[in-house]
């Protein structure tokens, strides 16, 4: 699966969060976010936990 790096960026500042802060909410390590941020396909989970830290729907942050 791959996300939106637009869409995440968006869902960083409505939550008003950076990078670092958005990975140990989601409980990931920061590289595997920026994988997340910069479109690479990563597993379905991890996108998960992204949008659950970001307080969005998984469907608001994919690549279209």
């Amino acid at each position: 699966m791959k996300a939106n790096r637009q869409k995440i960026m968006l869902a960083l500042a409505r939550a008003c969060m950076n990078s670092e802060e958005a990975a140990r909410k989601a409980g990931i390590p920061l590289p595997s976010f920026n994988n997340v941020v910069v479109g690479r396909s990563v597993r379905p989970a991890t996108i998960g936990k992204v949008a659950k830290a970001l307080n969005v729907d998984v469907t608001e942050i994919l690549e279209d």
